[in-house]
C-alpha cells in the first residue's frame, strides 16, 4: 500500500504531531538531534541523519533539475529508498523513474499533486512525502492516502456442491475497522479461486452483529493481505494488515486486532466461476455468511447449489504469498 512521509523543516511540533494523527508513516527531518523529541509525540519512523532511516544513507533525496539528476536518482542502488523533488512539478520524470525503481518517494505540496503522483503510469511512487506547513492539508493528504483502493474484478460463482464435514480449526479475524454491508474478505482453498466471506454485519435473535469480525474459515485456506499477496489464516496475529473488499471489488487496509482459532463443525464449500472452479471450507454456523452479487450476505446455512455468490479468480501460483508464473495444480 501507499506510504504517506510529511517533510519538517524547520522542526515544528505541532506538525509533527499533526502528522502522527493524520497516520503518517513517516517524517523526514533534515537537521540532526530531533529524534528524542519527535518520539516524545508518538511513534513514528523519524527520516534524520541519525534516525530510524538514515538520510543521506538509507534514504536519498535528489532535486530534479534536468536529465543529469534523474539518471542519479535511477541509478542509485535498488534497496535505497529514493525521494525526489521536481522544480516544476511536471510527471515526466517520475514516469520515467516509476519504471525503473519500487522504492520511489515523490515530494508533493499538497493533496492535488499527492493525488496525481499515486496515479502516474496507474501504478504510481510507492508514496509521498508531504512539503507544507498547513496543518489542515496534512489531514488532507493523509485522508487521501489512507482511501487509495485496490480495485478486483469479483465475478458470480454458482455454487455446485455443500458437503458437511467434521470438527476441524477455524480462524475469526478480528479487525480495528467497523466493516458494512457488503463487505468481507476474500478466501479460499486456492489462491488461485477465493470466496468473499461477508463481515459479521447482521444481527439475528441469537448472536449480535459483530461488524469488525470476519469468520473467515479453516486454518489452511489463503487469505488476500496488501500487496497482492496472500497469507495463510493461521498465520495471523494482532497488528498483520489485511485486506477487506466490499461487493464491488473495491478494497481497503485494515489491521488484525486479534485472531482467534477454535475447534468447531466445518462446511466444504464448491463452486464455479466459467471454468474454473473454487472451494472453500467455512464453519457451518448460520452467522457465517458469503455475499451474494447484489452485496446481501446469504448464510452457509441457507446456501443452496445452484446459488451464485461472490469470488475472485486468478491463475493459480503462488510461493511464500507472492504470485509467480509456474504450473501448480491445487485440488
Amino acid at each position: 500500500m501507499k506510504e504517506f512521509w510529511v517533510w519538517v523543516e524547520p522542526f515544528d511540533r505541532k506538525i509533527v504531531s499533526t502528522a502522527i494523527e493524520a497516520g503518517a508513516n513517516a517524517v523526514v527531518i533534515p537537521e540532526k538531534g530531533k529524534v528524542e523529541e519527535v518520539k516524545k509525540a508518538g511513534r513514528i519512523t523519524v527520516v534524520s541523519p541519525d534516525g530510524d532511516l538514515k538520510l543521506g544513507k538509507d534514504v536519498v533525496y535528489v532535486l530534479i533539475r534536468g536529465k543529469e539528476d534523474e539518471e542519479r536518482a535511477a541509478s542509485l542502488p535498488p534497496g535505497v529508498k529514493v525521494i525526489v523533488e521536481t522544480t516544476d512539478w511536471t510527471v515526466i520524470p517520475l514516469e520515467n523513474l516509476i519504471a525503473q525503481r519500487e522504492e520511489l518517494y515523490a515530494v508533493v505540496r499538497d493533496s492535488a499533486e499527492a493525488q496525481l503522483a499515486l496515479q502516474t503510469l496507474e501504478k504510481g511512487v510507492k508514496g509521498v512525502v508531504l512539503k507544507t506547513n498547513d496543518l489542515n492539508e496534512i489531514k488532507k493528504v493523509g485522508r487521501l492516502v489512507g482511501e487509495q483502493e485496490e480495485k478486483l474484478n469479483l465475478v458470480p460463482v454458482k455454487i455446485t456442491r455443500i458437503l458437511p464435514l467434521g470438527l476441524g480449526d477455524r480462524v475469526c479475524v478480528d479487525t480495528v475497522s467497523l466493516l458494512s454491508r457488503g463487505e468481507g474478505m476474500l478466501v479460499g482453498n486456492s489462491s488461485g479461486g477465493m470466496f468473499l466471506v461477508h463481515a459479521e454485519t447482521e444481527e439475528n435473535p441469537y448472536v449480535a452483529s459483530r461488524p469488525f469480525r470476519v469468520n473467515a474459515g479453516a486454518v489452511h485456506m489463503y487469505i488476500r493481505v496488501p500487496g497482492n499477496r496472500t497469507k495463510y489464516l493461521c498465520e495471523l496475529e494482532a497488528g498483520d494488515t489485511v485486506m477487506v473488499y466490499d461487493y464491488k471489488g473495491r478494497g481497503r487496509l485494515t489491521y488484525v486486532g486479534r485472531a482467534k482459532v477454535e475447534r468447531r463443525p466445518m462446511l466444504l464449500i464448491e463452486g464455479k466461476a466459467g471454468d474454473k472452479k473454487l472451494s472453500c471450507i467455512l464453519q457451518n454456523a448460520e452467522t457465517i455468511r458469503l455475499t451474494r452479487p447484489d452485496g446481501t450476505p446469504v448464510s452457509v446455512s441457507e446456501l443452496k447449489e445452484g446459488d451464485e455468490v461472490l469470488g475472485y479468480v486468478e491463475e493459480a501460483g503462488r510461493h511464500f504469498g507472492m504470485k509467480v508464473d509456474e504450473t501448480i495444480i491445487e485440488k
